[in-house]
């Protein structure tokens, strides 16, 4: 027979199981609630990149023409005065690197490029605390191929970041036929590669092709699906984001350097 300290200890334990089970419930429902906003707030984002990307402006107004590159003072004006090394810009001795997987295609990446990555630029990159570097994740179809040799080539004259964001700058349709030899060319001249001739025979080696496979290789084993995704790596951690703001990604720093 249960005697009452029993029963008082049974029903006191049924209680606060009843409890514990309505809290994790409710924490539950908290988390896909979030969640839910979470999602709904990343495809805002997006759309608003895209919409931006592809609503043009005065430093976009090539959109894929050889005869109209635009964007080159605003390009040249973000870039002065950093040190370039391949894929890679800013000081070798900045703590913290930021790698960008992209494709010269993407157009959200083309409004990252114009709308978020020159003040990162100017607050994280030029002062030293980090450094941007661009690995290829080329997944929007087979222009994106000779568009990302041409960018690694233009990388060995040290020319790499004025050739992407120049070509984002004058990004055409996706698939459309726009990148062309002629195209290529105007965004090297305009991006004032210093011999390009060279860049010429480089763009065309089948030494890039390792370059590519790399860097999906490495993105793929992050998870990610979609471009541009982010990784910042620095002396405390490395965090791949799940999103690419710019508030994000200078919050990241601050923890991992």
């Amino acid at each position: 027979m249960e005697g009452r300290p029993q029963r008082r200890a049974r029903l006191r334990g049924e209680r606060q199981a009843a409890e514990a089970s309505a809290a994790a419930a409710l924490a539950r429902k908290r988390r896909v609630q979030y969640l839910t906003l979470g999602a709904f707030a990343a495809v805002a984002v997006i759309v608003a990149l895209i919409v931006i990307s592809q609503s043009g402006g005065d430093d976009n107004e090539g959109g894929g023409a050889p005869s109209n590159i635009g964007g080159t003072a605003r390009v040249d004006s973000e870039l002065q005065g950093i040190p370039q090394n391949g894929q890679t810009l800013g000081e070798a001795s900045a703590p913290v690197t930021i790698t960008e997987f992209g494709d010269p295609q993407c157009p959200v990446c083309a409004a990252f490029a114009e709308q978020i990555a020159p003040q990162l630029i100017d607050d994280e990159v030029k002062g030293g605390a980090a450094k941007l570097t661009f690995e290829p994740y080329l997944i929007i179809g087979p222009d994106s191929t000779p568009a990302m040799k041409a960018a690694l080539a233009a990388g060995e004259q040290s020319r790499f970041w004025n050739y992407l964001q120049l070509f984002y700058a004058n990004q055409g349709a996706e698939n459309s036929g726009y990148v062309t030899d002629e195209f290529l060319t105007s965004i090297a001249e305009a991006a004032q590669v210093p011999n390009l001739d060279q860049w010429n025979e480089s763009r065309n080696d089948s030494k890039w092709d390792a370059v590519l496979a790399q860097g999906t290789s490495q993105a793929e084993s992050f998870g990610f699906n979609g471009t541009p995704s982010i990784v910042v790596k620095g002396p405390h951690g490395e965090k791949a984001l799940s999103g690419f703001g710019l508030g994000e990604i200078e919050a990241t720093i601050q923890q991992v350097g």
